[in-house]
């Protein structure tokens, strides 16, 4: 089964680091994509721009608007994401739980619905 594994981590604290801790960040998301991608679990994956290049788009009425910024104001933003082919619902937690950004923030583990 396909699942979705959002990272979501403070922007600000990304911003925050200083290039060491930037550079070891990179390494470990780097190293954990490399191991997922030799279980074959692994399925693609990408890095997110700021929320600050963020476009909401919503119709009403048939009139297209558009806003600045994400949906919501959060404490945790979506910084990134990974999909992978897990067999259940365990492997996809116990592969979210290696992704370094569950260190400092969260991953949110949401199956793909088949259409």
């Amino acid at each position: 089964m396909r699942y979705l594994l959002m990272i979501c981590t403070e922007e600000q604290a990304m911003f925050a680091a200083t290039p060491e801790e930037a550079e070891a960040s990179n390494k470990a998301y780097f190293a954990f994509g490399e191991e997922m991608a030799a279980r074959g679990v692994l399925q693609g994956g990408e890095r997110l721009r700021p929320t600050t290049d963020a476009t909401t788009v919503r119709v009403r009425d048939d009139e297209v608007l558009t806003s600045d910024g994400p949906f919501a104001e959060t404490k945790e933003q979506i910084g990134g994401y990974y999909m992978v082919d897990c067999k259940d619902l365990d492997e996809a937690i116990e592969v979210a739980a290696k992704i370094p950004g569950a260190r400092m923030g969260a991953i949110e583990v949401r199956p793909i619905w088949e259409m």
